[in-house]
């Protein structure tokens, strides 16, 4: 079924054409998965590492909110039924009994869509999980810009929720490698964790850098001598492409992906800030406000690195339903728009 974008003009729902340019196209409202040409997919990278820990693991159990295979959760519930949780439409009542799981000596994987967990549920996330510091793993789908049906499903401020909340550790993954890496390391960490998720068919970027996660820790992708991107989640995929663009026109672009936004990795972070005297561009598939951007500001200031930065983000409001394409070329998160801002900003 195709749906129209909407806009809020006149009447409350008006539908409209998109328009770049002189060519007017329709949008539907979602696509099953991001782009991924040219590059190699993995299918549902988180099911399938749970299933992998819980061979040798029998305290992983998982927990939906109605939404398994929307997090690639069925993928264990396949394969242990009786580890498997279906808690309904009840967010709260899903990180409840997470935490209660957690108190008996399990380690429970939570899913559900990002914006049910840090808007709905974050009172019970708050006081049942993070104050008690128990290792409940609290893994999201639908983050920031990968959805085109709307704010009830866009969590554009999830970062920012989640990071202002003590105890929790907060991962933005790129791909499916990471994932499946990202997985395996917080269920070994003693505490909460709350991770983005990419599901479905996920690209695999950092297979080609030999890349190992590591909770806290950035990593250098690519060297540049003119502009830092220091960049989580998709926008890290989204980065080194601009970066090979710019560099056929004699643009140096340096890749620093730092999937963990808290804990921050401040030290390389700084130490990259400092070099060269480089423009230095957080980019994030979230709101330019308190995510990896502010995170990255404060971190600069407080240490008294002094450097031009920029952000490359979602804007601080609710963002427009329609095609994802549509969509990430308006808000300025495609290859294309990252690269000529990034032209824009080194001519200035």
């Amino acid at each position: 079924m195709t749906v129209p974008q909407y806009s809020r003009r006149g009447s409350k729902y008006e539908p409209r054409t998109a328009a770049r340019g002189t060519d007017a196209v329709r949008t539907s409202a979602m696509i099953a998965s991001l782009d991924a040409e040219g590059r190699d997919t993995v299918s549902a990278p988180f099911g399938h590492a749970l299933v992998e820990l819980a061979k040798t693991r029998p305290d992983i159990v998982g927990l939906s909110a109605d939404l398994s295979k929307y997090t690639d959760l069925h993928i264990f519930a396949q394969a242990y039924p009786e580890r498997f949780y279906q808690m309904g439409m009840a967010e709260g009542l899903l990180m409840s009994a997470a935490a209660g799981l957690a108190r008996e000596g399990f380690t429970p994987f939570a899913t559900t869509y990002a914006v049910f967990a840090a808007r709905r549920a974050y009172d019970f996330i708050a006081m049942a999980i993070a104050e008690e510091n128990l290792p409940v793993k609290i893994v999201c789908a639908l983050p920031g810009l990968t959805t085109g049906y709307g704010p009830s499903h866009q969590a554009t401020e999830d970062m920012a929720i989640m990071r202002a909340m003590p105890n929790m550790v907060v991962i933005d993954p790129c791909d499916a490698v990471e994932v499946a890496q990202a997985t395996h390391a917080i269920a070994s960490y003693n505490g909460p964790a709350y991770m983005r998720l990419l599901r479905g068919q996920v690209a695999n970027v950092l297979g080609v850098y030999n890349y190992n996660f590591e909770l806290g820790r950035a990593k250098m992708l690519r060297e540049g001598e003119d502009v830092l991107i220091i960049s989580s989640g998709i926008m890290t995929m989204r980065a080194l492409d601009a970066a090979q663009a710019l560099a056929q026109d004699g643009i140096g672009v340096a890749v620093l992906h730092s999937p963990t936004i808290k804990p921050l990795d401040q030290e390389t972070i700084l130490a990259q800030a400092r070099k060269n005297g480089r423009l230095v561009v957080v980019a994030e598939n979230h709101s330019i406000t308190g995510g990896l951007g502010d995170a990255v500001a404060k971190t600069l200031m407080t240490n008294d690195v002094f450097v031009p930065l920029r952000q490359i983000g979602l804007p601080d409001a609710f963002l427009d339903a329609g095609a994802l394409p549509t969509l990430h070329d308006q808000y300025g998160i495609t290859v294309e728009r990252i690269a000529a801002q990034l032209r824009c900003w080194l001519d200035q």
